[in-house]
């Protein structure tokens, strides 16, 4: 199969499935495009969710963008960015008039309620193969609780987090201690 095309309908795939924003897609992600197709290692994956994170934008659809470029350029990024988006773009145009109109049923209310639900556990689905995957030593627990707490008690900036993770990564890697 011509690779933009599939491309396309991979993400767009991911993108029809996934309720609740990019957390919430990992798992599907990790599944289509590690585990169906290849594209990409767990750890890179991983990757391109922290760099994601850390760039201007939504995490997934700039994982999506990572992904595509790594397999077909600069075109493949853009196919895979616009596979990602175009469910969404017609879903959201579809439901806009309609949830406004009937938000105020209490099955509605309730629906909602429930898929918020789902989203908390697709999330923490995510969050529990990241940190098995990252988590691999007693040096990467150490930057894993000082991150947790630090964002859990202080109001630092995630992108502070990540350069102060990176930073001491490379510093434990050059003293000899291995990750």
């Amino acid at each position: 199969m011509n690779i933009y095309p599939d491309l396309f309908l991979t993400f767009a795939k991911v993108g029809v499935m996934t309720f609740g924003g990019g957390y919430a897609m990992l798992p599907i992600l990790q599944r289509e495009v590690v585990e169906n197709k290849g594209w990409a290692t767990e750890e890179e994956l991983t990757d391109y969710f922290a760099i994601g994170q850390c760039t201007p934008g939504i995490i997934a659809v700039n994982t999506a963008t990572f992904i595509g470029q790594k397999n077909k350029g600069v075109p493949g990024g853009i196919i895979a960015t616009l596979g990602l988006v175009f469910p969404s773009l017609i879903i959201i145009s579809l439901l806009a008039g309609i949830i406004t109109t009937f938000s105020h049923l209490a099955w509605v209310a309730h629906a909602f309620g429930g898929i918020r639900v789902c989203v908390c556990v697709l999330i923490l689905n995510a969050v529990v193969k990241l940190f098995k995957k990252a988590v691999i030593d007693a040096p990467t627990m150490v930057i894993f609780l000082v991150v947790a707490l630090g964002s859990f008690f202080t109001a630092i900036s995630p992108v502070a987090f990540v350069l102060a993770a990176a930073a001491l990564g490379i510093a434990l890697k050059n003293v000899g201690v291995k990750k």
